[in-house]
């Protein structure tokens, strides 16, 4: 019996490495992969258990040899995503630094023993603000050693345009305040009851309110950047693009699509999301029918060589967003000359950020750090 329950389990922790190598069918729920790609490292720890389980019952013969066997290739799997983060992680600085100038970060971009001993920043104080029209945000007050007036990072939700809401990942919120940055955590009217520019509009209504209390917020009115996740990161790379305004010194997009006419053309009615569904009644139509909503809800289509620094940051297994749309972003970008870093994880999926002290969140953050300093001039280490 014992003998089977290590070869059921090896089996299963395969099954979750897998996830690290290829996109999680449209069939599967995705967060899995996220599981495989972030904790995959504890999970590595329970493989080698089973491969050790299974040679102290290597006198079974053949069943204990494949157990082995497959609890070995399951530690392989579920290790390789911090290999590769270090091997990403190396170059990192450098490349940074050619875009938004020297920063001086006080830890490595990668760091295995993060991965097992890194901890969660103490979280801030929230205050939730009543912007007009409705839609309140939720203030992160910077943690600030030197009581300067703080940038502040305004963050844009995911879900489809149709769903999600402001408390998505708040410990990420949480971080950044504690690197010294406000954190405004913004609120948006959804589809299908909303339709693109509306989400827009209310974004623009929030960097409004924002500059308009930025006294008492203790927020720098003129140091303002766009973060956003998903359909978030859309809507954020769109209002950076095309608000005209330089007070937004950066924009940043986690997994995010980029050209909405490419993302319906190259999909299918029954994918992950049935994204073309969500896009129809986020845009009111198909790219034939509402074109000209199509072209304004992409964010490719309106970079020039004004645009804000930006840093993209995806996983190229993304079963929910096509990594492709970054990398043509990212393409866009450097043939306007526009300061730009492309951050390609080849494990991660969605929400790669959710574990700070993951492969994905720690090159997340300190790209985002960097980032973040470079664009505002601010002294990294500010925060308390």
């Amino acid at each position: 019996m014992l003998r089977w329950t290590l070869f059921s389990l090896a089996c299963a922790l395969l099954a979750f490495g897998s996830l690290t190598t290829v996109r999680s069918p449209d069939w599967s729920p995705w967060r899995l992969a996220v599981l495989a790609g972030e904790y995959g490292h504890w999970l590595a720890v329970a493989a080698i258990g089973v491969v050790f389980g299974a040679w102290l019952t290597r006198g079974a013969g053949a069943l204990s040899i494949l157990t082995m066997t497959v609890a070995a290739g399951a530690v392989v799997l579920l290790l390789k995503p911090a290999f590769q983060a270090s091997r990403i992680a190396a170059p990192m600085a450098e490349q940074l630094a050619a875009q938004f100038g020297p920063a001086v970060i006080p830890r490595p971009p990668f760091s295995f023993t993060d991965l097992f001993l890194g901890r969660r920043s103490a979280p801030v104080a929230v205050q939730t603000l009543d912007v007009p029209a409705g839609l309140p945000l939720d203030f992160y007050r910077a943690s600030r050693s030197d009581g300067r007036a703080a940038p502040c990072v305004i963050v844009v939700h995911g879900g489809g345009w149709d769903s999600g809401d402001r408390e998505q990942i708040p410990h990420f919120n949480h971080w950044l305040a504690r690197q010294g940055y406000a954190v405004a955590a913004v609120s948006y009217r959804l589809a299908p009851k909303f339709q693109w520019p509306a989400q827009r509009d209310d974004v623009l209504s929030a960097i409004a309110f924002l500059k308009s209390h930025a006294a008492e917020l203790n927020v720098d009115a003129s140091k303002l950047i766009l973060l956003g996740r998903s359909a978030g990161g859309q809507i954020a790379q769109c209002v950076g693009y095309t608000a005209n305004d330089p007070a937004i010194r950066g924009v940043v997009g986690l997994y995010a699509p980029s050209d909405l006419i490419f993302g319906y053309v190259n999909t299918h009615e029954n994918d992950m999301l049935k994204s073309p569904a969500l896009m129809r009644q986020f845009l009111g139509g198909t790219p034939d029918s509402a074109r000209a909503n199509y072209e304004s809800a992409s964010p490719l289509f309106h970079v020039t060589p004004r645009s804000p620094p930006t840093l993209l940051l995806h996983g190229t297994i993304d079963a929910v967003a096509w990594y492709r749309h970054s990398v043509r972003l990212d393409a866009k970008l450097a043939e306007m000359k526009v300061p730009r870093a492309f951050v390609l994880m080849p494990w991660a999926t969605h929400a790669f950020e959710f574990n700070l002290q993951g492969p994905g969140g720690q090159l997340t953050t300190y790209a985002l750090e960097w980032f973040l300093a470079g664009v505002t001039d601010s002294v990294p280490g500010v925060g308390t």
